[in-house]
Order: C-alpha cells, then structure tokens, then sequence
C-alpha cells in the first residue's frame, strides 16, 4: 500500500522530494513547485489538493536548493537598533505578513545604536545572499554605503529621510517632527521647553528640529539654550524619572518636556507624579511612537505617531518588486507623521 512504501528507508539524505507529492497529489512536479512559489496562480482545488498531500507525506522545501535554482534566495535580511525595543515591531511585524504572503523569509539582526560596526554587519548579511536587505536607518559610513552598492542586492532604508539613499527609501523627517512638536507645545501654552531624549542618530536629529523651532518662536534666544536630559539609548523607564529628577535638581525653569520615546515619557510621568507635578498644567510632556500604552497613561499621552505598518508594507513590496526584475518608479517614500493630542499636554 502507498501508506506503507512511505515507511520505508530511503537512500541519501531521507528528504521527502518533490516527486513524492506530485505522485500523492495527482499532479506534475511543476504544479507542485507553483504552488509553493505562486498558488496565486493555481485553480484553488489545484492547491488544496497539493498543500493536503504536502501535509501527508511530511514535505519541507530545500529553500536553499530552490534559490540556488532560481537565482533568488527567497530571503530578505532586516537590522533594527534593538531587538527588544517596541518602537519597530510594527513595521517588523508588517514586513514579515508581507513577505510571508509572497514566499519570502525574513531574517532579522541587531545592529544597536551607533556605526562602529556597520560595515561588518552588512558584509555579514551580503555573504548570505539576501533577495534584499531593509534597514531601519540611513546609513552614515561612506564604507558601508560602497559594500551595498556594488552587491546589487536591492536596499530600503526605513525610519528616516536623507536626499540621497543607497538605494530606496520609506522614512519621514525628524527634524520636521521635533519641529511639529514644539508647534504643538507653544499652541498649548509651553513658553519654556525641555527635552529628554536617547543618545541615538534619530533622537538628536529629532532635539535639532525642536529647539530650532522654539527658537524661531521667540521661546528660546538659542539652542544651548535647551534643558536636555540625555539618556543611553534603548533607555528604559527608569530612566525616564530620572532625567526628569535632573532637570529639576538643575534649577533650570522648564514648563513642558519632549522625550525621545514614549518609554521615556512614561517615566517622565511617574516621576511628575510622585513629585507632586500636575500634568498638565503645572508640566505639559510629549512622547513619540505611539506605542500601545500610551492611551491608557495617567493622564492619557500626547505622543507622535508612525504608521509602522505601512513602513512595512511599502519596503516589502519595493524589496520584491526590485527582486522580481521590475522597475520601482517611486523609490523614496515620505510617509509623515501624526501628532496624536492627548490629555498631557
């Protein structure tokens, strides 16, 4: 019987083939290998009755084989700062339901917050011949940018907006978010900034738009002239209270606080209220990402808001496409942001 010859000991590595199912499933080795790659493309009858017989005979596709066949790996390499910060889940999470519909993996890795080992890191992900590689930053190192380059592996950069990307782009200004914040902190009466923020690229440039802009509001006679608080980035709570406890013991006057993250201002919170601080009134505090917490703070949080998953999905499909062969007419996406008013300010 079929079940039975199943059971027996096979020579080689013991893999399951792809002619084994085609037999079970009634159907050519090709429409087996269509509906691995493409059932998009396959009476849907057709898929059923392959992905039923896959689920019999114990089938696992040699990816590696297939790439090595097709010319693509079927792979796409990603690097977040910190694999335990909340900030970029949602575009991770975006990315991998995006490729995953497609057929493709994602491989995921920690680059942490600065540049000393960049170029080590993309040399590493290049060696594995990655149908493409998203990155959750603009790369700095004239180095790194050159070892991309002239891999041809297609690139996104993600998270922020330079005038010249390696190679494509999904990202937004952060020099025009802290900007917009400050807007928003002078229309609800801050005259006396602060900033509590992460030592990382992004938040600097974030206190850049900040300060500029209360200083072009007549707030601040200067950009020194800002109370920052910095922090080690990915900075937890705690650290959050205390740098606000250090901008208080400094003596310097402030009347609303703008942090890096929502983290941080969540700490900057609890601090505020264990030193008796009313917010707002006494103390108006801001945070960025958005992160699922943030509505249900005491008080509920003001905050910026990335639309992560788009970021996502828009780097997954000009990865794909650039893999496919396909020209990307739009290669560089500003998706903004959304300042998300809420009762801390």
């Amino acid at each position: 019987m079929p079940a039975a010859a199943s059971k027996r000991p096979r020579r080689g590595s013991g893999r399951v083939t792809l002619a084994e199912v085609a037999a079970v499933a009634g159907v050519s080795a090709q429409t087996v290998s269509r509906v691995l790659n493409g059932p998009q493309n396959v009476p849907a009858a057709t898929v059923d009755r392959v992905r039923a017989a896959i689920a019999q005979v114990g089938y696992v596709p040699n990816r590696m084989a297939g790439g090595l066949a097709s010319g693509r790996s079927k792979l796409v390499a990603a690097l977040v700062p910190a694999l335990a910060s909340p900030v970029f889940q949602e575009t991770i999470e975006s990315l991998i339901r995006s490729l995953a519909a497609n057929g493709y993996q994602l491989m995921l890795g920690e680059s942490g917050y600065d540049d000393v080992d960049e170029v080590q890191l993309l040399e590493n992900l290049i060696s594995r011949g990655p149908d493409g590689i998203v990155l959750t930053r603009v790369l700095q190192s004239g180095l790194a940018r050159e070892r991309l380059a002239s891999s041809g592996i297609p690139v996104v950069e993600t998270w922020d907006l330079t005038p010249d990307p390696v190679d494509m782009l999904v990202g937004f200004s952060h020099e025009q978010v802290g900007a917009g914040v400050a807007d928003l902190m002078i229309a609800h009466g801050i005259r006396q900034p602060a900033l509590v923020t992460g030592n990382d690229p992004r938040a600097r440039r974030r206190r850049q738009g900040y300060a500029r802009r209360f200083v072009e509001r007549g707030c601040l006679a200067s950009v020194s002239d800002l109370p920052v608080a910095e922090v080690e980035a990915p900075a937890p709570l705690g650290s959050g209270r205390r740098a606000l406890a250090r901008l208080i013991d400094s003596g310097r006057a402030f009347d609303g606080v703008f942090c890096s993250t929502d983290m941080l201002a969540l700490g900057v919170l609890m601090e505020a209220g264990a030193r008796k601080l009313e917010v707002p009134g006494r103390l108006g505090v801001v945070g960025f990402g958005d992160l699922v917490f943030a509505a249900d703070t005491t008080p509920a949080l003001t905050t910026v808001r990335i639309d992560g998953r788009r970021m996502g999905q828009l780097a997954a499909q000009l990865i794909m496409q650039r893999a496919q062969g396909q020209a990307v007419a739009e290669p560089v996406h500003d998706i903004g942001f959304e300042l998300v008013l809420r009762d801390s300010l």
